[in-house]
């Protein structure tokens, strides 16, 4: 499991609009990576939507913003262009960065247990280490927490 102060595993994927992103490679800015479930369902766009609408507020404070889902990049195409959204979207359809960051887990509902990914966010500083995780993100409220821990990092 990830730790705070640990550095952020680096990984490549694919990304909306075609190409690639790498965590590497956004230093030396700051960088909120958040993991959620799946493209156009309820929780999933009001959380986009809020990253959207605070983007000018994370780009002032020198953050990149990055969603991962197992979506893929047809589908964050599709979801952006819906919603006209304003964050980075990665398609992790092997699961293999939602493994490595802990997103990847049992689940369970209606009394059946299935893999999935749960809703979850990291802000990695200018150097490529954890500085904050959340955990079992509830949508409202968390873009502002986020915000607030990166002006801390400021």
């Amino acid at each position: 499991m990830l730790e705070i102060g640990s550095p952020a595993p680096d990984f490549t994927l694919p990304r909306d609009g075609g190409g690639d992103v790498t965590i590497s490679a956004q230093k030396p800015k700051k960088v909120v990576l958040y993991f959620y479930p799946k493209d156009d369902t309820s929780g999933c766009t009001k959380e986009a939507q809020g990253f959207t609408d605070a983007a000018n507020a994370f780009a002032a404070a020198g953050a990149v913003v990055i969603g991962v889902s197992k979506d893929s990049v047809a589908k964050h195409d599709k979801f952006i262009t819906k919603y006209d959204l304003g964050v980075i979207l990665a398609s992790d359809e092997n699961s293999d960065v939602c493994e490595r960051y802990g997103a990847w887990v049992e689940k369970s509902m209606y009394g059946k247990k299935y893999m999935g990914i749960e809703r979850c966010t990291y802000l990695i500083d200018g150097e490529g280490k954890i500085f904050q995780i959340w955990r079992k993100v509830k949508v409202p409220g968390h873009v502002d927490a986020v915000l607030d821990a990166l002006k801390s990092l400021e």
